[in-house]
């Protein structure tokens, strides 16, 4: 068995997850290597979901009887919880969302609508960066064709980084808002957050960073940021689909508009006109998904009883192994940076010319079960001159002789194919 320095106690937290335990096609047990496309979730979140329903489910906020009350105080416990995660100076900038594609809306839907020093207009431009996932590239074209705003964005170098050669003529006085990826979801980089948002800063531009990528793998400091809003999403993280997170400087949240109308988001409501609730409830519009937080509380008790630090060093080691053994099957291109450094646990490739779909489906055959397609970041495929990617992501339960059951596999499809 390789032993790698950094590990974590594999043997005992794959015990938390039963789904691991999976047997597929032919006897073959599952391998699982699609989580940044969502991770799986163990037994202790799963334990509270499940005490939930049979036990405290009711609607929260505005009941008096003790189920609502039971409901109420596990749902804004969950913030309690996030916030502590992400170091957020206060409890009122969590807000809850479906997703983080969610959360990227909601904030250029108020920019949209937002009042001066804020509001996009056709003076002003928007900044993003080719690597982005759909979900940060999608809201900011709409907005621009809504209000008239130029839309610009960083290219990528030949090694899958950002290209920041031309910094101060993408960000500049008419910059309105910058939004990033914290870490690419297909080439799995880490961008250099500091450099972008000081230049942001200089022109007072706001920053929005998706951090969906790193939330899950990595300590995450809102504080440490500087930025504006931070966004990530519950699923893969060890918690529930159905559930996002939204952070954002107070202030900017007292300012600026509700995306959403609704129950919940209201202070008073006349037929004439309505005044709003404090944030985060000014942004919380309906029956929010109250389960699915609670689940994410969950999930972050979880991830701090083993440390952020140690699954970092974890999953570093593993990519940094996983790196070295596919760069020795022939004709394998690895998509973007091909060291562990300054780099995430996603690795997208090519395997000679044989389409990344049929790589997918011999290893799932296998019992490997992989990302393929342009994972939603399709311009990424358009720059490299690939119609897609095979992708494997890893998580703290990532074992190298599952790296190993790959190399095995992608060795089986080359054969398959001659």
């Amino acid at each position: 068995m390789t032993q790698l320095p950094g590990l974590l106690d594999t043997e005992a937290i794959r015990k938390d997850f039963p789904i691991l335990d999976r047997v597929l096609h032919d006897g073959k047990k599952l391998v699982y290597l699609d989580n940044a496309a969502t991770s799986q979730t163990p037994r202790q979140v799963l334990d509270v979901l499940t005490e939930y329903y049979e036990q405290h489910n009711a609607n929260v906020h505005r009941g008096v009887h003790v189920l609502a009350e039971e409901a109420t105080a596990l749902y804004e416990g969950a913030r309690d919880k996030v916030a502590e995660f992400i170091n957020a100076p206060s409890r009122n900038e969590v807000i809850f969302t479906k997703n983080a594609s969610e959360s990227l809306n909601l904030v250029a839907n108020m920019l949209g609508w937002a009042d001066e020093p804020y509001r996009v207009d056709s003076d002003t431009e928007i900044v993003i960066t080719e690597m982005e996932h759909h979900s940060n590239i999608v809201p900011w074209q709409l907005l621009a064709q809504r209000t008239g705003a130029k839309l610009k964005w960083f290219g990528l170098t030949d090694d899958g980084r950002l290209d920041l050669s031309n910094i101060n003529e993408i960000i500049n006085e008419k910059t309105k808002i910058v939004s990033f990826t914290l870490v690419s979801n297909i080439m799995g980089t880490v961008n250099p957050v500091e450099a972008i948002v000081r230049r942001a800063q200089e022109v007072g531009a706001l920053v929005c960073v998706d951090a969906s990528q790193a939330a899950p793998h990595m300590p995450l400091d809102v504080q440490a940021l500087q930025a504006d809003f931070v966004a990530f999403t519950g699923h893969k993280m060890c918690g529930p689909t159905g559930i996002g997170v939204l952070w954002g400087r107070q202030e900017l949240l007292e300012d600026l508009p509700p995306f959403l109308g609704g129950g919940e988001m209201i202070e008073t409501v006349s037929m004439h006109s309505s005044t709003y609730a404090p944030a985060p409830h000014k942004f919380e519009a309906g029956t929010p998904p109250i389960s699915q937080a609670i689940g994410l509380g969950a999930a972050v008790d979880y991830l701090t009883s083993i440390g952020m630090d140690k699954i970092a060093q974890h999953e570093h080691a593993i990519t940094e192994y996983a790196v070295k053994r596919l760069q020795e099957v022939p004709d394998l291109r690895i998509i973007g940076p091909t060291t562990a450094e300054d780099r995430g646990a996603a690795i997208s490739f090519t395997l000679g010319d044989i389409h990344p779909h049929d790589v997918g489906q011999v290893l799932d055959e296998q019992g490997i079960a992989v990302r393929v397609g342009h994972h939603c970041a399709r311009p990424v495929c358009l720059r490299y001159g690939i119609p897609a990617t095979t992708r494997a992501s890893f998580y703290l339960y990532s074992t190298p002789a599952e790296v190993d059951a790959l190399i095995d596999g992608l060795e089986h499809v080359r054969n398959f194919f001659g």
